[in-house]
């Protein structure tokens, strides 16, 4: 099977978020960048596709020089080598998705991975977009994957408000991983020296122009300090009338 996962560079969870001077983007002068968590998973599945169907896993992030970091780690899971499609250009998900889709449209791919979201801007479209440019079937936040034994269908299950659905796709076609799919395995010291030698291509990536822009972009107000109103009953009436009147919420 012909297997790419399209991984992205997003900051750490734990990093203290700055916005940056120009005050629409974010600044990642003291960011600590990491393969995008829900990616893992989307790894771990074309690596057990590989694994049973044999196989060529290839790793595809568009972005700066600082996403070969992340085809890099996701090598050193495993998989063969890696496409870096060159761009400084901060898009939004139409964009990356064009930029995607015109990448893969040639790649005689069986299956595209995505992660189910990136978690810095948390959109979900990026995977669904690709599939859509491509004229490929979908399946979105799958937790489950059969395939049968000639490797042209593929059995997903995927979760919905109040349940799972289950669907079948014929291959080609594009799939979103969400958490529960699997575990995803840590590189070993073996796969980390491996990956040093697997090969990177770099590509430019093709016009896409975003459809939507960032105005303005601003952290949270500080939570105010509490009030205490009284101790006792008395003192209701008092707070009945400031979640009316200030809070809003009666």
């Amino acid at each position: 099977m012909k297997l790419f996962v399209c991984v992205n560079q997003v900051p750490d969870t734990e990093t203290k978020v700055k916005v940056g001077q120009d005050g629409k983007t974010i600044d990642r002068s003291e960011i600590n960048l990491i393969l995008n968590p829900y990616d893992e998973f989307a790894i771990e599945a074309a690596l057990q596709l590989k694994d049973k169907f044999g196989g060529e896993v290839t790793y595809v992030s568009a972005g700066g020089d600082s996403h070969k970091e992340v085809i890099r780690k996701s090598l050193a899971m495993g998989g063969d080598k890696g496409i870096h499609i060159k761009t400084d250009s901060a898009g939004d998900s139409y964009s990356t998705a064009a930029i995607l889709a015109s990448a893969l449209k040639d790649s005689g791919a069986d299956i595209i991975f995505f992660g189910k979201q990136s978690i810095d801007y948390d959109d979900s479209a990026v995977g669904t977009m690709v599939a859509e440019m491509l004229g490929l079937p979908s399946a979105s936040v799958v937790v489950k994957i059969d395939a049968d034994e000639g490797a042209k269908k593929v059995i997903c299950e995927r979760e919905v408000e109040g349940g799972k659905e289950t669907v079948e796709l014929s291959l080609p076609c594009v799939i979103t991983a969400q958490k529960g799919l699997n575990e995803p395995r840590y590189p070993s010291l073996k796969g980390i020296m491996a990956a040093k030698s697997k090969p990177i291509q770099e590509i430019s990536a093709a016009p896409a122009e975003p459809l939507t822009e960032v105005i303005g972009m601003r952290k949270p107000a500080a939570k105010q300090g509490g009030r205490i109103l009284g101790t006792d009953k008395s003192a209701v009436p008092e707070l009945v009338r400031l979640l009316h009147e200030e809070a809003k919420v009666i």
